[in-house]
């Protein structure tokens, strides 16, 4: 059992059943100060969507939310807690707080999560270059006694770092961990994520979401199977908590529905794995690939801003701005799929979401 708070047993179902859960972004103004006006547009976009959860305080966020000069980490969680509870929305919605640091640092921000209602925490463990795997579990298993935590492997390409099977072995035994996102964007990292939580005993209490925009359908379409002690022992990704998922989330929420009433049928159509090459190839134009990732956040912002949602691609980091060709590369994928896109959606509530309350 766990030791902290733990999920309600309707969110514990909800995530298990699978989720859309945006990663937040940050609106800015031309100054680089926030932009609440936008910042609540935003959440009430994701919960009109259809979305499940909301992800905030991550690196759609901007880490740098976080630094003294821009202090904004409680602001931003506040301004989307408030959002939600207002909503009072008539079905599971799940608040995650994105948690950083060392262990002092990701407890301090645990509390501040709990304070504002937040019912997970999604624990990076990025920036942790000093730390041992035994360290990271111990700052992981403090966390958990506070609040439900959902795992995070993230890619060394944007700072996160490779972990052994052992490690996320023991990972999945530690009491209160609901959840593991897996967004390495490699096949032999997530099967290692995917077959500990099968060995472990507590298989059946941690749900697994894709983080990999690199592959999200064909993750959601997979059933994982392993013979554990003489009998196959089956684990399906059943969500996703994506910053890709931060733009066009009313058809992402249609496209996640459409897979759980498809996801056992032997039957599976060959479109199912085009349409997953159309999704990392607008993920591609998003979040910047041919440029190690640097426009990620831009990308996401100049969606956000063709549609409305946001003023502009502004960033805490100055240096973070489109590539060169990036803004080319998004007109190519929505002339490419303009089935993926949800601008009539958005255009039909936009100002509806931004009156001020």
């Amino acid at each position: 059992m766990a030791t902290g708070n733990a999920l309600s047993r309707e969110l514990f179902e909800a995530l298990h059943d699978g989720l859309v859960i945006p990663a937040h972004p940050l609106a800015l103004d031309e100054n680089r100060k926030l932009d609440a006006r936008h910042q609540r547009a935003l959440t009430r976009y994701y919960m009109a969507s259809g979305a499940g959860g909301i992800a905030v305080g991550v690196h759609s966020t901007q880490f740098e939310i976080r630094d003294k000069e821009h202090d904004l980490y409680e602001t931003i969680l506040r301004l989307a807690a408030e959002e939600v509870t207002k909503a009072n929305l008539e079905r599971p919605f799940i608040k995650v707080a994105g948690i950083c640091g060392p262990t002092e640092q990701a407890l301090n921000e645990t509390r501040i999560a709990l304070e504002l209602g937040y019912e997970a925490a999604l624990l990076s463990m990025g920036g942790l270059k000093g730390l041992s795997e035994r360290d990271i579990l111990e700052r992981t298993r403090r966390v958990a006694e506070l609040i439900p935590v959902i795992g995070f492997y993230l890619q060394p390409s944007v700072g996160g770092r490779i972990f052994s099977y052992d490690f996320w072995r023991e990972f999945a035994e530690i009491p209160n961990v609901v959840a593991i996102k897996m967004a390495p964007f490699n096949r032999y990292q997530t099967i290692d994520v995917v077959r500990a939580v099968c060995y472990s005993s507590r298989r059946d209490e941690i749900a697994l979401y894709t983080g990999n925009d690199d592959n999200i359908i064909a993750d959601l379409l997979t059933t994982y199977r392993f013979d554990i002690d003489g009998r196959p022992v089956e684990k399906a990704i059943v969500g996703g908590l994506l910053g890709h998922w931060a733009v066009w989330t009313n058809k992402a929420v249609e496209l996640m529905e459409e897979i759980k009433t498809v996801r056992n049928n032997p039957e599976l159509s060959k479109e199912w794995l085009t349409r997953n090459i159309q999704v990392t190839d607008s993920n591609a134009a998003f979040f910047d690939p041919a440029h190690h990732f640097e426009g990620c956040i831009p990308g996401i912002h100049e969606v956000l801003r063709r549609q409305g949602l946001l003023n502009g691609t502004w960033c805490l980091n100055p240096d973070e701005k489109l590539s060169p060709g990036q803004s080319e590369d998004i007109d190519r994928v929505y002339a490419q799929y303009p089935h993926l896109n949800d601008d009539e959606f958005v255009a039909a509530h936009l100002q509806e979401w931004l009156a001020d309350e």
